[in-house]
This record gives C-alpha cells, sequence and structure tokens, in this order.
C-alpha cells in the first residue's frame, strides 16, 4: 500500500506506520510505501495522523500508448472489485512526456472499464464523483503505469469534528504534523494564541490523548468494497481505542474575533473534547503567562494573504509579546511570509521548510528562557 503526505512529513509518517506495525517501510516524495493485511488497511486509515490518503496498487504495466493503456486496464478482472451496477470515480497523477492530460487519462480509463463490463455483462458502472463504490487511482510515472484503489475516499485531514471554520482554516493533517514537528508530546501545557477555528488544538489533544485521528469520520471508502468486513474493523476500532491515555496538562487557546472563539468551541465539543481544551476569547498581544511551568506553545499566524494588517508590525508584535511576556516557553508558528518573518526580532533556533497547501513557508521555533527578559531568549 501508499500512504500519501504533505511535503516534509514524510519521516512523520514513516515514523508513525513503524508505530503502527506496517511492513516493508519505503519513504517517497510525500509518499511512503508498506505492506499490511486488510485490517492493516483498516487501521491505518483510522490510525495515521498524517497520511491524506491510503492507496492500495492492484496492478502495475508499463505503458507506450493511449491504446495500450486503454488495452491493459480493459484486461483487468474488474468485476473482482466492482459490480456492473455499481458506480466509479477515477483520478489521475502523470509524470510522464507520453501523456500530458490527467482528465484525458482518467477519461480513457473509464472507457476501458466501462466497455469491460459492458461487453461481458450487458451492462455498464456509472461515474458518481461524490460517493462511489469505487475510486481508482491511476499513477503513470514515465512509462510505468500503477492502477491503485482509493481506500480512503475523502482525504483524510476531513476527521468528521469541524463544523465550523474562519477565512483561513488550517488543514487537519498540516496541524497534526506541525504538532508532531514541534516534539510536543503532552507532557507539558499547549497553547494556541491565535487558535481559529480550534484545529490545532483538537489535534493536540488527539495526540496527547492518543486517540485515533480519524474515529469520527463518516466514512472511508473501503466500506463500499466487495470484501468489506464490517467486524474486523470494530475490532481494529476497539484495540485502537484502548491504547488511548490520560493527559493531566492543560490545553489552552486565544482568539481575539469572538466569532472564532464560537466555531472553535463548537469543534471542539464536536470533537468531545471539551475535558481537555480551554478557550478564551483573548487577544494575544495583551497576555501574558500563568504560572511557571513549562509551556508549549504553536499557532498559525495571518500571512497576509486573505487579511489586511500591517504585517511588519503585527510580526514585531509577536516577538515583543513572547520576549516580555512569556518566560519558560517553547514558541514554534508556521508562516509564508518570509520578508514579515524578519521583523520578529528574535533569532529562531530551528527552521523547517514546509508547504502550507501551495505557500511555502517555514516553521519556525523560539526559545524563551526564564529569568531574563534582556535577550537570554537566544538558543
Amino acid at each position: 500500500m501508499v500512504a500519501k503526505t504533505l511535503f516534509g512529513f514524510e519521516d512523520l509518517l514513516e515514523n508513525e506506520l513503524i508505530q503502527l506495525g506496517a511492513q516493508n517501510i519505503k519513504k517517497g516524495v510525500r509518499n511512503v510505501a508498506f505492506s499490511g493485511d486488510k485490517g492493516f488497511m483498516y487501521k491505518a486509515n483510522l490510525g495515521l495522523r498524517t497520511a491524506v490518503k491510503i492507496l492500495k496498487p492492484i496492478h502495475t504495466f508499463t505503458v507506450s500508448n493511449e491504446q495500450d493503456l486503454y488495452t491493459k486496464i480493459y484486461n483487468m478482472p474488474w468485476d473482482n472489485y466492482l459490480k456492473s451496477s455499481g458506480t466509479l470515480a477515477i483520478d489521475a497523477t502523470i509524470h510522464s512526456d507520453l501523456f500530458s492530460h490527467s482528465l484525458y487519462i482518467s477519461q480513457k480509463t473509464k472507457d476501458a472499464i466501462v466497455d469491460k463490463f459492458r461487453d461481458t455483462t450487458g451492462e455498464r458502472p456509472n461515474v458518481d464523483l461524490k460517493f462511489p463504490d469505487l475510486k481508482i487511482n491511476v499513477h503513470i510515472d514515465r512509462r510505468q503505469c500503477t492502477i491503485s484503489l482509493d481506500s480512503s475516499g475523502d482525504s483524510l485531514h476531513k476527521r468528521g469534528y469541524k463544523t465550523a471554520t474562519n477565512i483561513a482554516p488550517i488543514n487537519e493533517v498540516l496541524a497534526a504534523g506541525l504538532i508532531m514537528l514541534s516534539g510536543w508530546d503532552g507532557q507539558t501545557d499547549f497553547m494556541d494564541p491565535m487558535c481559529g477555528s480550534g484545529t490545532m488544538l483538537i489535534e493536540a489533544a488527539m495526540i496527547a490523548c492518543n486517540i485515533p485521528p480519524n474515529l469520527m469520520r463518516k466514512e472511508f471508502a473501503f466500506e463500499r468494497w466487495e470484501d468489506w468486513d464490517v467486524e474486523l474493523f470494530e475490532k481494529i476500532e476497539e484495540s485502537l481505542l484502548k491504547k488511548t491515555r490520560d493527559f493531566h496538562h492543560k490545553i489552552i487557546g486565544y482568539d481575539k474575533a469572538p466569532s472564532a472563539v464560537t466555531k472553535a468551541k463548537e469543534n471542539v465539543k464536536n470533537a468531545q473534547l471539551d475535558d481537555f481544551i480551554e478557550i478564551k476569547h483573548e487577544d494575544f498581544f495583551k497576555t501574558q503567562k500563568g504560572g511557571n511551568s513549562k509551556l508549549h506553545m504553536l499557532f498559525n499566524p495571518p500571512y497576509g494573504e486573505r487579511l489586511n494588517i500591517d504585517m511588519e508590525v503585527f510580526y514585531k508584535d509577536i516577538g515583543d509579546t513572547l520576549k516580555q511576556n512569556y518566560p519558560g516557553t517553547d514558541a514554534w508558528f508556521i508562516t509564508s511570509n518570509l520578508d514579515a518573518l524578519k521583523h520578529v526580532g528574535l533569532r529562531p533556533s530551528r527552521k523547517i521548510h514546509l508547504f502550507n497547501a501551495k505557500l511555502e513557508s517555514r516553521l519556525v521555533k523560539y526559545v524563551m528562557y526564564e529569568g531574563s527578559k534582556k535577550g537570554k531568549y537566544m538558543k
């Protein structure tokens, strides 16, 4: 199987797969290949925080032109995977000088499958882009074509807890990966001082309590497969739930927009994590750290893409607030505004190169030491 992920998360995903018990793990770019049985496929979909899709390759062949592609797909035993009265959807990714248009390849694949059913049964499956019985992925790399079944369906970042979002919500897989990259392990308090719709807080609580991230999803694509085994799925779900753990620290979110606070509280409630997360209507720049215990801070400040803010002043205020009001804090944030980053006025101890959707970004870390406001914040 192949688990797809975001750029920069390959090591995290590899590590998650090792911990889940995958075999033959092989890291690629934006993906990690592995092997496991049907139960493990269910487990990977339920339990991986940094995967966006789990594909199950069923056939690989070399391809020389469109007719060759059509013939080889036509000859596959499609009745093993789909009824003639069923529905299908196809998506294609192409890195080849033979073909230039992924939509055309999807169309050609669909024609081959539909024609095969029509020729052998007199009936043909229909296309359903929203809720197909079978979602097929075609991947062409130069001359090599891999046909896979998409076991996830909708991207795995759609966890199922989010009903309310803000103008620039952070993707759930990105949020989970950032928390993991920041090294937070649930052994200190956690804060997101610009929490928006609460994604970072919810993902942090699930990590702290070891709650499987996709427990609340309404559906996975494999539930429509011919070999769907509901008993096995429930057994896997139960075994993952037995591994949850207690959490004895605080997860705190601030936002200065009342609408964001309302939405975040609603999402936290949907995720059934209100026992662990506290959200307050506060402007971060007017707050200070409470108590002396170590604080782990992670946030996604505005980049200036959608909000009209003086970014230089805004990022300078972030630096000043951290320096003056947050001793004993490891502060991390992600931004694609690399110019504004220079105005924070602190030297980052880490910089990690990532993408937020298509925006090239940096995840930066600032260590704020106890007991000195003069400049002991550099590592």
